[in-house]
């Protein structure tokens, strides 16, 4: 074969000799590829990431700038001063901690996984919860919305997978009627058609028009009351059954010294909500049995022998069927929207050993998926909207989504006229200057003022301590606020005070850990790890005073290197663990 070299070098400049030497193409910094290279060839390219290492990852880190006094905390002498001028960047940064998966991967990612710690830890204890807390009878309850228009479904009645979430089962018809025609909108009442589970009409109405977008939104914002209500009246059906059992109540010492008489039982719930496809929110929670200690109130103790784990579920049952309210009126619907818990509540008990159907991890995994989601499943995804956003999102004729939202605003509007100023009521003002000396008749204090100052600085007082911003007398006007939640306006994970941890004390944790872990006393730190439980008269304390600089990286060649070395550095904990698990003969962790 002939060489396809040339035989005179051309003039043009490259390293080496001749025609056949190496070229290197132009480097273009304002391409991500271009600003990556310029980055990871200086150098103090490896100071760099070491600097950015707590926010590598993160799609949107924090960026901080000011300075940072080393002070001796014994006599409060500066020993060191530095300035972030002097860091890469000239800024600090630190990850964002956005729960939510389409905002910052990596940070959800951290999330669940505490929110895996936090739940499982109320079931098998550690992370400073007794171990007795696997002894203590808990189940695993769904409560969902009720129907507010035939939306389309994908219903498998016999699963011959064996991964429900890569499940391509034959589905059964979504909605099959002979007999049905059209609405009185002149849409199809039936659908013959076998959903895939990705298609796009899942949990769309059939009938938009008929379908109750006003209801829907406003359950969802009456459901954290639902749900507290469902958890009262199941405290009280365990009570009512501890009375019939002959159980007798504990005296409970209150804060101002009185005995109380308790129930020997209380629920230490943990829940998650989940937005469906077809918008409306339903809450998967984990529910816990502990008994009362009489003399210390935060003590979680093993409930009396006479309550089992069915008793527990038929309190969550009878609580589910039996709770239901009235919103107050609107003047859309003048006698309230109807609220209440749908058909389809299951309730199933949670076994610690491994043996049952649902295990501890297993719940702990499927509840902390949830915690990193918002509205993805109905398509929707904005951050909270306004007066000059609403229209892009909201529809009255639009889809299905576009109608939750114009519900949200519509019912959330002000429902009151103010009253004009001119004709609002006025407190007589007293004229300037003195006047002949008079005794108050309140306080008895003599002046010469035409206003007792006694009396109007008690006035002051007492309207200092009122709240600036007065509380509205409309029921709906969060709507607004949460219309971009499709009207739920609740947190997506929340638990009893004694259920479990809290997320602030696993960050803490986490915070002493890296702090200690390069340390060669780090393995000798048992127990909970808090920063201030090493502080003592000898330690050194960092002051910062940080302001804010930004949000984001400098360029997207920042972005993809602290990305790269963040993943390579998951790759690394996830194969540790899994030879980890190998070892032990084990299934890695799924949080």
């Amino acid at each position: 074969m002939a060489s396809t070299l040339e035989l005179t070098p051309r003039t043009a400049l490259a390293r080496g000799v001749g025609s056949n030497a190496d070229t290197t193409p132009p480097v273009y910094d304002y391409t991500a590829a271009g600003s990556a290279f310029i980055r990871a060839t200086r150098p103090d390219y490896f100071g760099w990431l070491d600097h950015v290492r707590a926010a590598a990852g993160c799609t949107r880190p924090i960026r901080l700038a000011g300075q940072l006094l080393t002070v001796e905390q014994s006599t409060g002498r500066v020993l060191n001063q530095r300035h972030t001028d002097a860091m890469p960047d000239a800024a600090i940064y630190t990850a964002c901690g956005n729960r939510r998966a389409t905002v910052c991967p990596s940070c959800a990612h951290t999330y669940q996984r505490d929110a895996f710690q936090l739940l499982r830890a109320g079931l098998v204890g550690g992370k400073g919860v007794p171990e007795t807390v696997a002894t203590h009878p808990a189940v695993f309850a769904t409560f969902t919305a009720p129907s507010f228009g035939t939306v389309h479904t994908r219903t498998v009645k016999r699963h011959t997978c064996t991964n429900r979430r890569r499940c391509d089962c034959r589905a059964e018809p979504c909605h099959a009627r002979r007999d049905a025609g059209l609405c009185e909108h002149g849409q199809p009442s039936a659908c013959w058609a076998r959903h895939e589970p990705g298609d796009a009409v899942l949990g769309r109405p059939l009938c938009l028009d008929c379908y109750d977008h006003d209801h829907q939104v406003v359950f969802n914002l009456f459901s954290g009351e639902l749900w507290h209500r469902t958890k009262q009246a199941a405290e009280r059906w365990l009570a009512k059954l501890a009375r019939r059992r002959g159980v007798p109540r504990v005296d409970v010492v209150t804060a101002s010294g009185n005995i109380r008489k308790v129930a020997p039982v209380r629920l230490s719930p943990g829940k998650v909500a989940e937005l469906q496809a077809r918008g409306a929110v339903h809450f998967h929670a984990i529910a816990r049995l502990d008994g009362i200690h009489p003399t210390d109130p935060t003590a979680v103790i093993p409930p009396p022998p006479a309550f089992t784990v069915a008793d527990l579920v038929d309190a969550l049952r009878h609580a589910a069927a039996q709770i239901a309210f009235h919103t107050p009126e609107h003047p859309d619907r003048p006698g309230g929207w109807p609220i209440a818990w749908g058909e389809q509540v299951d309730v199933r008990p949670i076994t610690t050993d491994g043996a049952g159907e649902v295990t501890d991890g297993m719940v702990a995994g499927y509840l902390a998926k949830y915690a990193t989601k918002s509205t993805e499943a109905t398509g929707h995804t904005s951050t909270r909207l306004t007066a000059d956003t609403i229209g892009d999102y909201a529809d009255p004729d639009g889809d299905h989504t576009a109608r939750l939202i114009d519900a949200c605003w519509r019912i959330g509007r002000p429902t009151h006229t103010p009253i004009p100023l001119s004709e609002r009521p006025r407190d007589p003002r007293p004229r300037p200057g003195f006047i002949d000396a008079w005794e108050c008749p309140d306080c008895g204090t003599h002046t010469r003022y035409a206003a007792c100052p006694v009396c109007v600085a008690e006035r002051q007082a007492a309207l200092d301590t009122k709240p600036m911003k007065p509380v509205t007398t409309n029921p709906y006007a969060r709507l607004r606020r949460w219309a971009h939640m499709l009207g739920f306006g609740g947190h997506f994970l929340t638990k009893g005070r004694r259920y479990s941890v809290t997320f602030q004390l696993l960050r803490d944790t986490r915070v002493s850990y890296r702090r200690h872990e390069h340390h060669d006393q780090a393995d000798e730190h048992t127990g909970t790890l808090r920063a201030v439980d090493h502080h003592d008269d000898d330690t050194n304390l960092i002051v910062g005073t940080l302001t804010f600089a930004g949000v984001g990286w400098h360029t997207t060649g920042d972005a993809m290197l602290a990305a790269t070395a963040a993943a390579m550095a998951r790759e690394r904990r996830t194969t540790g663990r899994e030879e980890l698990a190998h070892e032990l003969g084990t299934t890695p962790a799924a949080a």
